[in-house]
């Protein structure tokens, strides 16, 4: 018997119904159930031949687990080690070189000091930063933001440099980047479920949380097509199988605005009846081929193609 664990937190109608789904898909030998956690001892199975995690950022013991799970043969999704690995600076990077269009981007060491370092630590750090580049560079109005963060936390817009430094004074030990405001025609926000499934939804950021699933953008054929491509590609070099992917259509061209969420809102109040249906359907599907793809004892998890190709001594593209 194949079992399939649903690893969640919050959530109240994504979970259930995936399980729900699954095991009235008729899969002999496959069924789900929430994942329950009774001992964690290294190096043993965790009973599980696939896990879809919706909950690890949040609880670091639950990456902890995942981990384990993973060396001993569980399908684990989205990848825990490439998960603990990521985040929204070198994402961007990673997309000027794979042919993706995103808003300029700079990095930005933490205001303050990291714990147990100081001046010393930063002699490899010009003082001051060249800040009339960056600034040129990024043009204002800007968005400032941790450059591993998530949900909207500790995100600002700027309009100015006297802006800028007293945000920057508020930011503590953040890792922060500076990007670039896109003014935007259309905006669309898209799954990707395991790098096969898109579901390309036009979203309103501007409108209230309720609404936002609302707009209706006119929207050439051949835009979708290159959304679609460029969501994709994304997450088949990322090894994301569940994400989501922002777009700002600027000028005609997408620009991937937010690429890293690989624990993605799902629930039905947010995303509404037909995309929630669809997600639901997806992931049911992608966890059952895993489950009948899972070789006991194998590394199951999937990698990326920036790291496969790293790996292989290949070029990136």
């Amino acid at each position: 018997m194949k079992k399939i664990g649903i690893l969640f937190g919050q959530e109240n109608t994504f979970p259930p119904a995936l399980i729900e789904r699954v095991n009235v898909m008729g899969l002999t030998g496959i069924y789900a159930e929430p994942v329950q956690i009774d001992k964690v001892v290294q190096g043993e199975p965790c009973g599980y031949d696939v896990v879809i995690d919706r909950i690890s950022q949040d609880v670091p013991f639950y990456r902890g687990w995942l981990k384990n799970a993973a060396l001993t043969g569980t399908a684990v999704i989205n990848n825990p080690f490439w998960w603990s690995a990521d985040e929204k600076f070198f994402n961007n990077a990673l997309a000027t070189k794979i042919g993706v269009a995103v808003p300029k981007t700079v990095l930005l060491p933490s205001h303050d000091h990291p714990p147990d370092t100081n001046a010393n630590s930063f002699r490899n750090l010009a003082y001051p930063l060249d800040w009339e580049a960056i600034f040129s560079y990024i043009g204002f109005p800007a968005y400032f933001k941790p450059f591993a963060g998530g949900g909207w936390k500790n995100v600002y817009k700027l309009n100015n440099p006297d802006e800028f430094y007293k945000a920057y004074s508020e930011t503590g030990q953040l890792v922060m980047m500076l990007q670039e405001e896109v003014q935007f025609d259309m905006y669309f926000r898209c799954y990707c479920i395991d790098q096969r499934g898109v579901r390309i939804m036009p979203y309103e950021p501007r409108n209230p949380f309720h609404l936002r699933y609302q707009a209706a953008w006119q929207t050439p054929p051949e835009l979708l097509a290159r959304i679609q491509r460029d969501v994709l590609t994304l997450n088949e070099y990322l090894g994301y199988d569940f994400n989501t992917v922002e777009f700002a259509v600027r000028d005609g061209v997408p620009l991937a605005i937010d690429f890293c969420n690989p624990a993605p809102d799902a629930e039905v109040t947010s995303v509404g009846q037909e995309n929630f249906d669809w997600v639901v359907e997806a992931a049911a599907e992608m966890v059952a081929r895993k489950a009948r793809a899972h070789v006991a004892g194998r590394n199951n998890l999937t990698w990326g193609k920036f790291v496969l190709t790293a790996a292989q001594g290949h070029a990136l593209i």
